[in-house]
């Protein structure tokens, strides 16, 4: 299958990229910052720059790539966990805004299957818990795969040292259990150990 990748070059979708290639997919792998192409490309992905909130690109690089899949791994978060507060506004549009855009690229090019990352636990109310509920709707109204992340925890992740409280998921785990959930049915998958 050709599975577009948006947040390829994030923790989970550098994971994704070698396993998604071993199993025989062509990966089209898209980050919005020049600086990480050639990472993508060294992992097996054939990069795409572009940046979900430039809705007319985004449909066209996704028209270019004509994908089966469309695999939305994106967030907005920062690098200290410490501030991830801070960025719930952010996180939020990604969610909204960037899942939204997305799918209209999705519907432009064939209506590829489109599987899309929240989490596994109960976020505070406010914009990101508003966001989730509406990507989460947006993307089962697509026929699409709801993936249900547990905390991740392993290299690259804010819980290298420890283990997060539940739910939570290795994120190799995280990252092979998405691999084999390309061809699952419409609905919420949760992915935690």
């Amino acid at each position: 299958m050709r599975v577009f990748l948006a947040g390829a070059s994030g923790v989970i979708g550098q994971r994704l990229i070698p396993r998604l290639v071993q199993a025989g997919h062509v990966v089209g792998g898209m980050t919005r910052s020049s600086s990480k192409t050639e990472l993508l490309a060294q992992l097996g992905a054939e990069p795409i720059l572009c940046d979900v909130f430039d809705r007319d690109a985004l449909i066209q690089a996704v028209r270019d790539f004509n994908p089966d899949v469309v695999l939305n791994e994106l967030t907005d978060l920062p690098d200290d966990v410490e501030k991830i507060g801070d960025h719930a506004e952010l996180n939020a549009r990604i969610r909204t805004e960037g899942n939204q855009n997305l799918i209209e690229a999705a519907r432009q090019s064939g209506s590829p299957k489109i599987l899309a990352q929240t989490v596994a636990w109960q976020l505070p109310d406010g914009p990101d818990a508003l966001a989730v509920a509406e990507l989460e709707r947006s993307v089962l109204a697509e026929g699409g795969v709801v993936l249900s992340y547990g905390q991740f925890y392993g290299p690259g992740t804010y819980n290298e040292q420890q283990i997060p409280a539940e739910p939570r998921v290795q994120i190799d785990r995280a990252a092979d259990r998405t691999v084999e959930l390309l061809g699952e049915p419409s609905g919420v998958v949760v992915i935690t150990d």
